[in-house]
């Protein structure tokens, strides 16, 4: 894991991006001792997005599951739906 300051960043920028993409790790910007930003490869950072949309993608199903269970609701058949809006 490597850290540095925002200062030390600006003047190493160049340096900063090549670590973060070369090592896959991010690199944290501290500011007062604290890390206030990260630097990351953007291909990691679309990975990461992409999971994060999935697992949303997943609660979502979760919860649509457990409210169908709760109130006893039916599935809709897949021709229904299509019928309904006007797609069959």
């Amino acid at each position: 894991m490597t850290e540095m300051t925002v200062t030390v960043a600006r003047s190493r920028l160049s340096e900063a991006v090549d670590t973060a993409r070369v090592s896959h790790e991010p690199v944290y910007l501290l500011r007062r001792g604290r890390r206030v930003a990260a630097l990351i490869d953007a291909e990691d950072l679309a990975k990461l997005i992409e999971a994060a949309e999935d697992l949303n993608d997943l609660r979502a199903a979760n919860a649509a599951r457990t409210e169908m269970t709760e109130t006893g609701d039916a599935a809709v058949p897949w021709e229904e739906v299509k019928a309904e809006l006007g797609l069959a």
